[in-house]
């Protein structure tokens, strides 16, 4: 817990993007509370519209820590740590989803040839780096295999986009899938998997690697990662939809970094 001292006068900065349901404002309020109770400090939920303007914030050591993406934590591993990692259904782990009109018939990645296609964040790992790679390794380039690609900066906005036929496809998170697909059945039910990756490491939460306040990024470490054991915690969990938040060991996005590796290559 806080000392008073501390309580009065830091502020905690934690990061939001994209790959958090941020359109909750129940949601926000809840687990801004928590975080507040928890750590003994005033928190400020910092919104952003890219991964890379967390990202930037991060590790630059303006903000104490930030939701992310695996891919982003991955591609400045050496200047950023993980605080904690979400466990959804059990694991630390989360898949990659494409996604089409619910009528159209298309059984595989290679079926969404010339399309225009949804990706959510250009730094997004479910959202972006994933799909890439798949082609790639398959032989094909990204920027020709589709007709026209483009970004939501979202990954609602992708389901929403191919919902309304906007587009023909799109790369989303599976968990926010999963969510949405609960939340919005008469969305998702207008949209239809056709592939899903590997399971990879859920998009975690992550600090700078020297932290602005060693003691504020205890705190807020330790406020995550006992989140389960609280009352107040448990709710917010339970609107996530998620079991509890974990230590994981770094190595658990290995395979992230190697499919940013394979993209990277091919240019």
């Amino acid at each position: 817990m806080a000392t008073p001292a501390i309580a009065k006068t830091a502020v905690v900065q934690f990061g939001l993007t994209p790959v958090f349901l941020t359109s909750d404002l129940e949601l926000l309020g809840r687990l801004q509370s928590y975080l507040q109770r928890s750590t003994g400090c005033a928190v400020r939920l910092v919104n952003r519209r890219t991964y890379q303007e967390v990202t930037t914030l991060l590790t630059s050591g303006q903000i104490d820590g930030a939701w992310i993406c695996g891919y982003p934590f991955v591609s400045h591993r050496t200047e950023l740590q993980l605080l904690a990692v979400p466990q959804w259904r059990g694991r630390p782990l989360y898949r990659s989803l494409a996604i089409c009109d619910a009528d159209r018939d298309a059984s595989d990645l290679t079926s969404l040839r010339g399309d225009v296609h949804a990706f959510s964040d250009p730094d997004s790992n479910s959202g972006c780096l994933v799909t890439k790679a798949a082609l790639i390794s398959r032989g094909f380039r990204p920027e020709t295999f589709f007709a026209k690609t483009l970004f939501t900066y979202g990954h609602r906005d992708v389901i929403r986009a191919v919902a309304a036929g906007l587009v023909q496809s799109g790369s989303v998170d599976g968990y926010v899938y999963d969510v949405v697909s609960k939340l919005e059945p008469a969305l998702t039910s207008r949209t239809r998997i056709v592939s899903a990756s590997e399971w990879l490491g859920f998009p975690p939460i992550a600090a700078p690697k020297l932290p602005p306040d060693a003691e504020l990024h205890s705190l807020l470490k330790n406020a995550l990662l006992t989140m389960h054991q609280t009352e107040d915690g448990r709710a917010v969990l339970e609107m996530l939809q998620l079991d509890r938040f974990s230590s994981e060991a770094p190595e658990l996005f290995d395979p992230i970094a190697i499919k940013a590796a394979l993209v990277a290559a091919a240019g």
